[in-house]
């Protein structure tokens, strides 16, 4: 039975694309995309550039980037195409959403706690970045 499983790694790597693509765009990209506030999400996600010490350009200018790789980014994982810049942006705006969870709160555990799930999730995009989109995708190696 393991062998079997060995042998279609790449339906594997294409199911994780899709199941996590998906709830990725559900969760995070269709919201900051079709909010009835869309410009003040945008603005929200821009000014936690500041916790980087990126302040310029407006904080809009980079809600909408993060907004495009919600969206965009995650379609572009979902298909295989342009994979690991994909993955690349996806785990920076990962890594940007753990700072700003951890900024928020006072202790450490606390902290930890509400960022789990971006540092969960940019771990995720991270390794994909190294093992690639597998044979079932638009940039088939």
């Amino acid at each position: 039975m393991w062998a079997i499983l060995s042998r279609n790694r790449d339906a594997g790597i294409l199911l994780l694309r899709i199941w996590l693509g998906v709830v990725f765009l559900w969760v995070h990209g269709a919201p900051t995309l079709l909010d009835d506030d869309v410009l003040g999400r945008w603005q929200f996600h821009g000014t936690q550039m500041g916790l980087w010490g990126i302040s310029w350009p407006a904080p809009k200018f980079w809600g909408f980037l993060s907004m495009l790789v919600h969206t965009g980014g995650i379609v572009l994982f979902i298909l295989g195409l342009l994979f690991r810049p994909s993955c690349l942006l996806l785990a920076i705006v990962m890594a940007v959403a753990a700072t700003y969870e951890f900024s928020t709160k006072r202790t450490f555990s606390a902290g930890l706690r509400e960022a789990s799930h971006a540092i969960e999730l940019g771990l995720v995009f991270l390794a994909m970045m190294f093992i690639g989109p597998g044979k079932y995708s638009i940039d088939r190696e």
